[in-house]
C-alpha cells in the first residue's frame, strides 16, 4: 500500500480491526519513510446480480422494487413492515448463495411466493395473480383450489 502522503510504498500495517458490520476490515498503517499514520479499508468486491426478466433482457437486481411488490401485495393484510423485511433480507441471501450471478425473476417470483404462502393467503393470491398473470376467475378458482 502506498503512504497516501510521500507515495512511498513501504507501510506497515501497525492495527487491523474488523468492521461493526462484519463486511469490512480496518488497518491502521504507518510510513517507513515519512513516518505518517493513515487508515485504510478492506471489502470484498460483491458481483451484481442480474435479473432475467421473461422476454430475456437482463437488469440489475433491485431490491427496492421488490419489497414495492411485496408492499403492494401485503397492503390491508396483517403482515407487518418488519416481516416483509425479514422476506426481503431473506430471499436477497438464498440468491447471493447461489452459484451464479444471474437469477430468473420467475425463481425470484416463486421464492416470494413461497415466503407470502406461509404468512397470508390474501398477500399470496395477490402477489401470484401479478407473477402469474391471472387472466380470468378460472385463473383464480384453481390457485384457490390449490391452497
Amino acid at each position: 500500500m502506498f503512504c497516501i502522503f510521500c507515495q512511498n510504498p513501504d507501510t506497515e500495517v501497525i492495527e487491523t480491526r474488523l468492521s461493526e458490520d462484519g463486511k469490512s476490515v480496518r488497518r491502521r498503517r504507518k510510513c517507513s519513510k515519512c513516518d505518517k499514520r493513515f487508515t485504510t479499508y478492506e471489502r470484498a468486491e460483491e458481483l451484481p446480480i442480474l435479473v432475467i426478466k421473461r422476454d430475456g433482457r437482463r437488469e440489475r437486481f433491485n431490491k427496492d422494487k421488490l419489497r414495492n411488490g411485496i408492499i403492494k401485495a401485503c397492503e390491508k393484510t396483517k403482515i407487518t413492515i418488519e416481516e416483509i423485511e425479514k422476506i426481503i433480507n431473506t430471499i436477497e441471501g438464498e440468491i447471493k448463495n447461489k452459484e451464479t450471478t444471474e437469477i430468473e425473476s420467475k425463481t425470484i417470483g416463486k421464492l416470494v411466493a413461497n415466503h407470502l404462502k406461509k404468512l397470508d393467503k390474501i398477500a399470496y393470491i395477490r402477489f401470484a395473480s401479478v407473477f402469474r398473470r391471472f387472466v380470468d376467475l378460472d385463473d383464480f378458482e384453481r390457485e384457490l383450489k390449490k391452497l
